[in-house]
């Protein structure tokens, strides 16, 4: 633990109460804590504690931030996502200022664990993209201690979204110059999410008897789980635009170069609000590419059983790359997240890995993901109760340190 007292300025974050909590955590040490609200959704989750709040055109933020840095002898900036918008000029600019960065994000393993690193996360990250270093690492560390479990019901992180942006209403009085990093409007989401439910509730079972017939029929099929195209790994991380250019690129290798007797599943995002219709695209483009009667799309499914069985994984940087790793299903990133390296992911290219692939490096993988968890992650969660204590409590050996657990192996 670092004996010295800092200064924390907190940006944006999560739809929840975590950073006010964290906050008051960080307080408790002797730290001193300020904050910056650009919307209302961030005044009511902070509230009742005091803060700043930016209000004018975002080409002015860079002034403002260094006004407060200066003003407040600034030493650390935490943040929730290291693309936003409102984050960006503060990320570029903190270094020269010698203010660490302090960036959470979803985990980059689930459902127990939160990342947070420092300077950038997922392609920002500052984790070598050497084997060599993840097995020296790896060797060096003991087993990774089995994360404390908690139930983080979805309800709590929908009323939490909900509830930021009820109040996030009120920006056009309080924020009127405010932009969201979300693409589309939350209550649009929000009639999709609830589309989608219903339509799941008649999906379930149909998905259930495709995949049942797939595994008994023991049908060679390769997996394309969907991401959300507005997830900043696609919007930032991939030359990408959408998930409809990703589906179409596979269907267009799969049909030229895949096996002529396996399938192509294709399974949409737990998460997606489905306001596109990927199941008419897919529909459109089967026989296009000559692929009727070879492409199953899913709804609904455990994806684990999928992984377990799948004869390949295809993603663009998703973390359920890093879970079909775990279950040794051999894997293709289209991008460069922190898990495509020789020995894990396919190297070959997207045509060849549907004749080419091979089941990861398993010694590798156990080194990996031993490093990526004492380095970079930390076990709790954003929005329930017990997952923020417990993120709370694990977060001091990151941010109440001189070096973070990654710069010292660096």
């Amino acid at each position: 633990m670092s004996a010295e007292k800092r200064s924390f300025l907190f940006l944006q974050g999560p739809c929840s109460p975590f950073f006010a909590y964290l906050a008051d955590h960080l307080r408790s040490l002797g730290h001193t804590v300020h904050k910056i609200n650009f919307s209302s959704g961030d005044v009511v989750y902070w509230a009742p504690r005091k803060a700043y709040h930016f209000r004018d055109e975002l080409g002015t933020l860079p002034e403002f931030l260094e006004a407060l840095w200066l003003k407040h002898a600034i030493t650390d900036q935490v943040l929730f996502g290291d693309c936003r918008p409102v984050h960006k000029p503060a990320i570029s600019r903190a270094e020269s200022f010698g203010i660490r960065t302090h960036v959470f994000e979803e985990g980059y393993f689930r459902p127990f664990w939160i990342t947070l690193e420092r300077e950038g996360v997922n392609s920002h990250s500052l984790l070598p993209r050497d084997p060599d270093w993840f097995k020296a690492v790896g060797k060096r560390l003991p087993e990774s201690v089995k994360p404390q479990a908690f139930h983080s019901p979805f309800s709590v992180r929908a009323t939490h979204d909900v509830l930021y942006n009820v109040a996030g209403l009120g920006n056009p009085l309080f924020f009127h110059r405010y932009k969201g990093h979300a693409p589309d409007p939350a209550m649009l989401e929000y009639a999709g999410y609830i589309r989608r439910f219903l339509q799941l509730k008649l999906k379930k079972s149909q998905d259930s008897e495709n995949i049942a017939r797939l595994l008994h029929d023991k049908v060679n099929f390769y997996l394309l789980p969907l991401q959300l195209s507005s997830d900043t790994q696609i919007t930032h991380h991939s030359n990408f635009t959408n998930m409809v250019e990703v589906i179409e690129r596979v269907m267009q290798s799969f049909s030229h170069h895949a096996p002529s007797s396996a399938w192509l599943v294709i399974k949409i995002h737990p998460l997606d609000a489905g306001l596109f219709n990927y199941d008419k695209a897919i529909r459109q483009l089967a026989p296009y590419y000559n692929l009727t009667g070879r492409v199953l799309y899913l709804h609904s499914g455990d994806l684990n059983a999928l992984l377990k069985y799948a004869d390949g994984t295809v993603t663009v940087n998703s973390t359920v790359g890093g879970l079909a790793l775990s279950l040794n299903c051999p894997t293709i990133a289209l991008a460069d997240p922190i898990y495509n390296l020789p020995g894990l992911t396919f190297q070959g290219g997207l045509d060849a890995f549907w004749t080419g692939a091979e089941k990861p490096d398993a010694e590798l993988f156990r080194c990996y993901s031993k490093a990526v968890i004492h380095t970079t992650q930390i076990n709790g969660g954003f929005y329930c109760r017990q997952g923020i204590a417990l993120a709370i409590k694990h977060a001091d050996r990151f941010l109440d340190t001189d070096k973070s657990p990654l710069e010292a192996f660096l």
